[in-house]
């Protein structure tokens, strides 16, 4: 354990960190995972749930939750993916 005032605050505040990204990072799995389904089956809002993957990713790659290329990365594959499953290929 610590002895310095700041690395203990430190401590706390990085254990802060370390909750709210392991939820985002829950969150963009999920949102992901709903877009693929959206748009495997076909669903009426495949374009909203795509929407919604894109602009977390985004999100996350912006706040450094996630490093920028591998958002980057994500979203095109999830497009890509998303373009084959919609055009019925």
């Amino acid at each position: 354990m610590a002895n310095i005032k700041s690395q203990k605050k430190r401590i706390l505040t990085n254990e802060k960190r370390r909750r709210r990204n392991l939820a985002v990072r829950s969150e963009l799995k999920t949102r992901v995972k709903r877009a693929r389904d959206g748009a495997a089956t076909g669903a009426e809002d495949a374009q909203e749930r795509l929407r919604l993957a894109q602009k977390r990713l985004a999100k996350a790659g912006e706040k450094g939750i996630i490093h920028k290329n591998q958002a980057a990365r994500r979203t095109s594959r999830l497009m890509r993916d998303a373009a084959k499953q919609l055009s019925g290929d």
